[in-house]
């Protein structure tokens, strides 16, 4: 038996559950439980980031929750957020938002960030004072 092991450890099964969110993990045969979303952040700040996501995107505001939708798209897409991406199509479907509306917040999204590699390459050029093409 290692050092860290103790036999509450080693007497503990892993529940059915538990081990669905397992997976192999890199170079063995061990299993390495998949994190649960925020897994790593104390109770407390999840409690607040949830009540502020709920106040700022469930509470009515100027904005009606299609357009709140779409912008969770777009901003999903740039902030790289494939889970947020997931739920906020899901949710825009579900609020009856057709394919061609979703398909313009991705449109404008790939323009924000387009535009983010022109800005940082602008940035730079003007730094190194590189201007190939002027």
């Amino acid at each position: 038996m290692a050092k860290h092991d103790t036999e509450e450890s080693k007497s503990s099964p892993i529940s059915a559950e538990q081990e669905k969110n397992m997976t192999p993990s890199a170079g063995g045969n061990s299993k390495r439980r998949n994190a649960t979303s925020m897994s790593m952040i104390e109770p407390r700040f999840r409690n607040i980031y949830k009540s502020f996501y709920k106040e700022s995107y469930f509470t009515p505001t100027t904005l009606d929750l299609k357009t709140k939708e779409l912008i969770a798209i777009g901003v999903s897409l740039v902030a790289k957020c494939e889970g947020c991406l997931d739920g906020h199509i899901k949710k825009a479907l579900e609020i009856g938002l057709t394919k061609e509306e979703i398909s313009d917040a991705i449109v404008i999204a790939v323009g924000i960030a387009a535009a983010g590699v022109v800005d940082m390459s602008d940035h730079a050029a003007t730094k190194l004072d590189l201007h190939h093409f002027e």
